[in-house]
């Protein structure tokens, strides 16, 4: 299944929905193409993984309540084959959904009743953030190298110490750069949303906290006893690793 495609420059950005409500998806599309972004809407999981084959989408807003497959099996389900970003509509109040959604890998979430304002200003952050690149002569394309692991800023992409390409979201990836940059140091969770640009989701503590949970599942040589990222009490966390930058 191929989720992602290259955006080239006048092309209209493209966002596919998932809703089975036909008249929020006839609203919410309206307001995509009021906006600028080309628009799809899918009823199901079914539909979507049509339209996914056919014309995949420079991102995905998810709803969580749908017949059949649930929006957090399909989340999770896409997590494992892509890194198209997922912003997830939960019923407000339901903050187990919020959180089991960011921690099967969702980069964003948007609470219903909605404002149709902020999801476009979450769309527009998110695709901001995943599909931002240095030109290749810039100095901040610079690679970092910890413990065998590579980072490539350039192409924002992370490679284990045996060269493979481990799949990262758009917020993982921020953070795990915002540590390279700043080794050694203690950063807050407020400092960590500042300087990845991730101030819209929250609650803010527990957004940051299930990244970083995420990001030490994939790069921790032992879950149970971290030491790459350790949390420091009452302060925030720190990426301990001395860097090397290529």
């Amino acid at each position: 299944m191929n989720t992602s495609k290259p955006v080239t420059k006048g092309q209209k950005q493209s966002v596919l929905f998932v809703e089975d409500d036909r008249e929020i998806a006839r609203l919410l599309l309206a307001v995509l193409a009021e906006n600028g972004f080309q628009g799809s809407w899918a009823s199901s999981s079914d539909e979507m993984d049509k339209m996914l084959d056919d014309n995949p989408p420079d991102l995905i807003v998810l709803d969580v309540m749908l017949p059949g497959e649930s929006g957090l099996s399909i989340c999770r389900r896409l997590r494992a084959v892509s890194s198209v970003p997922i912003i997830i509509l939960t019923a407000r109040g339901e903050d187990v959904d919020r959180i089991i959604g960011l921690e099967i890998g969702a980069d964003d979430y948007v609470t219903k009743p909605f404002n149709s304002r902020e999801l476009i200003a979450r769309i527009r952050a998110l695709l901001r953030r995943s599909q931002f690149s240095h030109p290749p002569n810039d100095p901040f394309s610079a690679a970092f190298c910890f413990h065998g692991w590579r980072v490539e800023p350039a192409q924002r992409q992370l490679f284990s110490p045996d060269g493979a390409r481990v799949t990262l979201t758009s917020a993982e990836f921020d953070l795990l750069l915002a540590f390279c940059q700043n080794s050694g140091r203690v950063l807050t969770r407020e400092r960590l949303l500042e300087m990845t640009h991730s101030g819209l989701a929250g609650p803010i503590g527990r957004s940051v906290d299930v990244h970083i949970s995420r990001i030490r599942q994939k790069i921790e040589p032992d879950l149970r006893y971290p030491t790459v990222i350790k949390t420091v009490r009452l302060g925030g966390y720190i990426f301990t690793p001395a860097i090397e930058i290529v």
